[in-house]
């Protein structure tokens, strides 16, 4: 939504790189004016000196548990649109319509409403602290509920909130720039640094303030990391709209996070073709293989830190299944590698009898909107053609999607859970990722998802919150190779995790020594690391691009994603399309855009150093 209190400053507002997903600037690309850009940080900056942080002693901010039901509610001007905004890209936070002071009857109804959620965030305007019916609201939020306040307002108000217990952040701007730093400030986006510059009462005395550092992303403008916004955007904008226009995609989503600080989040184009719904960066993709790394691996990453799978034990070990099979004495390593000597692929033949165009209890297995598989099909089809694989010649590289399925049998064996359950729970919950996981239609709207193919073969239809991927299709839409779906924004977070060496809002999901072993080269045969793709050392691939450090990881998407690790260059890249749509293109890889996209980035990182080198030599 758009709110009124920006529309006098959409310009400015808009270089916030898409923080609002659905601002029609995030969507078609409006072009930043480098002075507005370096004007709104430079506001940052003094936001984040008069920004006090008061009652922390408990260190509630900020905010580490993310899978807790939080509300927002906004009482007098505060600047709630940029408050809910920012929050919203941290958690799935309920927004309650404003209220205004002076209205204990609808505090009465919102206390009633508000029980249900463990935490409250209240912005507040901080002339409304010396409003009775105010007062006894929060009173009793501070009773029944977690809450966190947030007071926008001259601090000569703080002596009328001696009452307040609750962690309180206290900023003396009245501004969308105060309601951004607050939000990250209470989710750990920015840190605490501000103290009080004077006393006001016996509780809030001059120097009061607690500190706390960043342990989430950011979100600010290039400029934040010395990066020239105009600069990153141009080329940016060209890359990507040459695609659409090239109908190598008709739509793409591109995120770009430098030294945990997300500089660029911005939607291209449309989901179709015919433009009737413009892309957002709120929208949902199909990761394709993706999956293997944001799902698979990480998986199997948290089960070796937990010494419950050995990189060089058989796969026989952890599958009962597949002892007495060509696959049985299958180092891990191997298959993670793919060098174990599987083959490429295995079809999966449907006949008549496994499939039905309605459900049932015997035809369980949804693969599209009208065709349903027989609820064994992949017990009884797809893991015994699987196993019965022919083998190729162990330790020759050849790229499989069965490593992965493979990977899923040993994963969810050790756990108990199945795969989608599993990093549910372990990763994309705790992290605050809000969309990313397999089967989106169970939990959101159909026209959020962008539509891949029109699959004329298997399902007959269009292809929209249904995996591409046919193998994971008939799979049920959870396979370790595909189905996964996500935004850009949880992607970031996730890879963010792995940039830190496997830490992300105070809580460690992975070892940083398992983080480096998986994401290293291991091979002379490939330049593959453990499940993740890697930067090519032949110069003439430029891949994944030409600029790429040699320590890159990550992998693309056959749907027309990618995602790119850069630890020397603080660097996560994510780019989401639907190059498969309506029908599978291949110009997205002609024109090379996910390599030049990404070698955008580093040309305006060089650009920015190269500046700084020249203003050092300057006499």
């Amino acid at each position: 939504m758009i709110y009124s209190e920006l529309k006098s400053n959409m310009t400015q507002f808009c270089l916030l790189v898409g923080l609002m997903g659905s601002l029609s600037c995030s969507t078609y690309g409006q072009k930043p004016a480098e002075k507005s850009s370096v004007q709104w940080l430079q506001q940052q900056k003094e936001v984040s000196q008069t920004t006090v942080l008061l009652n922390n002693a408990a260190q509630q901010l900020p905010l580490k548990n993310l899978e807790q039901k939080i509300a927002s509610v906004s009482i007098g001007s505060a600047p709630v649109a940029a408050f809910d905004s920012l929050a919203s890209f941290y958690a799935a936070v309920e927004v309650f319509p404003a209220v205004s002071a002076n209205q204990a009857n609808t505090f009465q109804t919102l206390q009633n409403a508000l029980a249900p959620y463990q935490t409250v965030l209240v912005q507040v305007a901080a002339t409304a602290l010396k409003d009775a019916p105010t007062i006894a609201f929060l009173l009793e939020l501070q009773k029944r509920n977690q809450l966190v306040l947030s007071v926008f307002g001259k601090p000569d108000f703080l002596k009328h909130a001696n009452f307040i217990s609750a962690p309180m952040v206290w900023s003396e701007q009245e501004t969308p720039v105060a309601g951004q730093y607050a939000a990250q400030l209470v989710f750990g986006g920015m840190p605490a640094v501000g103290t009080l510059a004077n006393t006001y009462s016996e509780k809030y005395t001059k120097g009061a303030g607690f500190k706390t550092t960043a342990t989430r992303l950011s979100y600010t403008v290039p400029e934040a990391v010395g990066i020239n916004s105009e600069g990153l955007q141009t080329s940016m904008d060209a890359i990507v709209q040459e695609a659409i226009r090239e109908k190598a995609a008709p739509g793409a989503v591109v995120l770009v996070a430098k030294s945990g600080k997300v500089i660029l989040n911005k939607a291209y184009g449309s989901h179709t073709y015919d433009t009737t719904r413009a892309t957002k960066i709120t929208d949902i993709f199909d990761l394709a293989s993706l999956t293997k790394i944001s799902a698979t691996t990480v998986a199997a990453m948290q089960l070796y830190d937990q010494q419950k799978l050995s990189l060089e034990a058989p796969l026989g070990t952890y599958v009962p299944s597949a002892r007495n099979t060509t696959k049985a004495d299958l180092t891990l390593r191997n298959v993670l590698l793919h060098q174990a000597g599987l083959p490429a692929g295995v079809v999966f033949p449907v006949q008549p009898q496994d499939a039905s165009k309605t459900s049932s209890p015997h035809f369980t297995v949804r693969t599209a909107d009208s065709l349903f598989l027989r609820k064994d099909y992949y017990r009884e089809v797809m893991w015994p053609r699987i196993l019965n694989a022919r083998m190729g010649v162990p330790g020759k590289y050849v790229y499989s999607d069965l490593t992965m399925f493979l990977m899923q049998e040993v994963v969810e064996g050790q756990t108990g859970k199945r795969l989608d359950t599993l990093v549910q729970e372990q990763f994309y919950q705790p992290l605050g990722m809000q969309t990313a996981g397999f089967l989106p239609l169970n939990r959101f709207e159909k026209s959020r998802i962008v539509p891949t193919e029109f699959d004329s073969h298997f399902r007959k239809e269009l292809l929209q919150g249904y995996v591409h991927d046919g193998g994971a299709a008939r799979a049920g839409g959870v396979a370790g190779h595909a189905g996964l779906f996500s935004t850009a924004n949880d992607l970031a977070i996730l890879y963010q995790m792995l940039l830190n060496g496997g830490a992300y809002g105070g809580k460690r999901y992975i070892q940083p020594e398992t983080v480096q072993l998986f994401t290293r080269k291991h091979s002379d045969l490939s330049r593959r690391g453990l499940g993740f793709d890697r930067w090519d050392p032949d110069s003439t691939q430029g891949y994944p691009a030409k600029l790429a450090s040699p320590e890159t990881y990550g992998h693309t998407g056959y749907t027309g994603t990618c995602v790119w690790v850069d630890p020397k260059n603080e660097l996560v890249f994510v780019f989401l399309s639907n190059r498969v749509h309506p029908k599978v293109s291949n110009k997205l890889l002609s024109l090379r855009t996910r390599q030049r996209a990404l070698d955008a980035v580093y040309q305006a990182i060089q650009t920015s150093d190269k500046t700084k080198v020249a203003a050092v030599a300057q006499p």
